[in-house]
């Protein structure tokens, strides 16, 4: 369901997403080549490649619903999962309101590749998918199992993710997810809408200092 790409374009707008940092964190990333910044993302590619493995699930998530009366947002069950990786992060030692916060970056992001794909084949018919997934029974649970492999890494990217080069990290691990995922230019744009709060809040960082 995803549309052909070269790999000339993979590598170009993963490298564009590496670029952007420094946007971001212009303090650390522009002192940094991009060499640099990509060798010290390698610590959170576990995280985002995660990050990637969902954002493609959108696709089939997307399949499921278009031509349905099931909506891309469905409150209901965001909440019912925001609560329950807040119960889950307790017992790993995380911040509840963090884990959430991360969680809601992810629901959001798969949001954008729905959106971003009705949008597509809205416009252009013969690209509209020609199989619906079973969202329940085929979706649900390898979304499921991304989730408890993400409280995981949470867990165990802490360290990482609580220090003052945390963003700079981040966008050089999302550079080499996107590339070993061939994210297209859509799902690169719901990567860029997951990241905002895998870091620690500026807080907990300055504590960590």
């Amino acid at each position: 369901m995803r549309i052909r790409r070269t790999r000339s374009v993979v590598v170009s707008a993963s490298m564009a997403l590496l670029f952007s940092a420094a946007a971001v964190v212009p303090a650390v990333a522009q002192s940094r080549p991009a060499g640099s910044v990509l060798s010290a993302g390698r610590e959170l590619t576990a995280l985002t490649d995660l990050f990637a493995e969902r954002l493609l699930v959108a696709d089939k998530v997307a399949a499921a619903k278009y031509g349905t009366d099931r909506p891309i947002d469905d409150p209901a069950r965001e909440r019912k999962i925001l609560d329950d990786v807040a119960d889950r992060a307790v017992g790993l030692g995380l911040d509840p309101d963090v884990v959430v916060a991360v969680f809601g970056d992810q629901i959001e992001a798969n949001k954008v590749v729905q959106r971003g794909l009705y949008a597509r084949w809205d416009a252009h018919p013969d690209e509209r998918p020609t199989q619906r997934p079973d969202l329940d029974k085929d979706i649900r649970p390898a979304l499921d199992r991304i989730t408890t492999q993400l409280l995981g890494t949470l867990a165990a990217t802490e360290g990482v993710r609580s220090s003052r080069s945390c963003e700079v990290r981040l966008y050089g691990a999302a550079a080499w997810s996107a590339y070993g995922h061939e994210l297209d230019v859509l799902h690169l744009k719901g990567m860029g809408r997951a990241l905002p709060s895998a870091c620690a809040p500026e807080n907990a960082r300055d504590e960590q200092a």
